[in-house]
């Protein structure tokens, strides 16, 4: 690295420090800039599985939720699995609410209810990933880790004008990103973790980023191109498939609809939902029970990896199934049967 490559680094951790020591967002999860007190490891580690793929005015009543619910991790540890799946619905991505009862009860089985202080440690823990091993020993336990989600990707790619389209780019971005993370004895190393994901989730904006509120606009080498939004560089996107099934919606005729639980592996494993059947192989095609079915509709979801089109199909009876009240269940389940619910209920 040259001398001016190292005074642009240099430059660059001064003024993006200076920035979050006034700009930090207050969060409940989070102490403020500078503070000599560590943040809880658990609501560090729980407020950064929750914004995998979420929004934080999305996530923080949940995690508002589960704090007030379960304190501890050996609280949530010692809790039901169909507890935690139920407080966790729509919230989406369901696999992290299987992973995150796992990392709890191995905390609290393996660790005494302490979190492991090192990136080693954490990213031991099961469903514990890189980013998120990262983000927990730098902000709970002021280790120096190379915090990079898709936030800090896209500011890379900009201040770099990093030319390799994503996904190959990202270990080219997180040797960029490692560059700059400063040591712990410059800058306190949760600090500039979340310094790097506010820049990205607030000001550098995939679209429509607002360059003129950034500090590092004068650092920027994709702003100094004319065309910010140009990167990061990505392939070109493939369609979505899509995919066709049917959602079974049967009232026993007192207020109550009839659930299954989905096996625990696979989409919204171990989630309470609607019967159903045809867009997923390990799915059975008739209804729970003989009624008169009525189609009252089709409800549309879209998932990470496919499209999702279910025609709702209303009846009335009994069957062998879990019970419960329907304004009950709206509240716990999934999005896409929380939809076809409502779009039954309709009639």
């Amino acid at each position: 690295m040259t001398s001016a490559d190292s005074r642009r680094l240099a430059s660059i951790r001064s003024t993006l420090a200076g920035w979050y020591a006034t700009e930090a967002r207050r969060l409940p999860w989070r102490m403020p800039p500078g503070s000599a007190t560590r943040a809880d490891p658990y609501r560090v580690w729980l407020s950064e599985v929750m914004l995998q793929q979420t929004t934080v005015p999305h996530a923080t009543p949940y995690f508002e939720a589960f704090t007030q619910r379960w304190p501890t991790v050996e609280a949530l540890a010692g809790e039901t699995d169909e507890a935690v799946m139920a407080a966790w619905a729509g919230l989406g991505y369901y696999a992290r609410a299987r992973n995150l009862l796992a990392c709890a009860r191995a905390v609290a089985e393996r660790h005494g209810g302490v979190f492991p202080d090192t990136e080693e440690g954490l990213r031991a823990l099961p469903g514990l990933g890189a980013y998120t091993a990262a983000a927990v020993a730098a902000i709970a336990f002021g280790r120096r880790a190379v915090v990079v989600d898709g936030n800090v990707e896209r500011v890379m790619a900009r201040l770099f004008t990093v030319e390799t389209p994503l996904p190959k780019a990202r270990p080219e971005l997180r040797a960029l990103a490692d560059a700059l993370t400063p040591e712990p004895t410059d800058y306190d190393p949760g600090d500039w973790a979340q310094a790097l994901m506010d820049l990205g989730s607030r000001i550098c904006r995939p679209r429509s980023p607002l360059c003129g509120e950034c500090p590092l606009s004068g650092e920027c080498e994709a702003l100094a191109s004319g065309t910010p939004e140009a990167w990061p560089k990505k392939l070109a996107k493939t369609k979505k498939p899509r995919r066709e099934g049917l959602v079974w919606a049967l009232f026993d005729g007192e207020g109550r609809i009839g659930l299954v639980k989905r096996p625990e592996r696979g989409l919204l494993g171990g989630m309470l939902a609607l019967p159903t059947g045809g867009w997923d192989g390990a799915e059975n095609v008739a209804p729970p029970v003989e009624a008169d079915w009525q189609n009252v509709g089709t409800v549309r979801h879209v998932f990470t990896h496919f499209e999702l089109e279910l025609t709702v199909m209303r009846g009335e009876g009994a069957a062998d199934l879990i019970w419960r009240e329907a304004d009950q269940a709206e509240n716990v389940l999934p999005t896409v049967f929380r939809k076809a619910l409502v779009r039954a209920r309709a009639g």
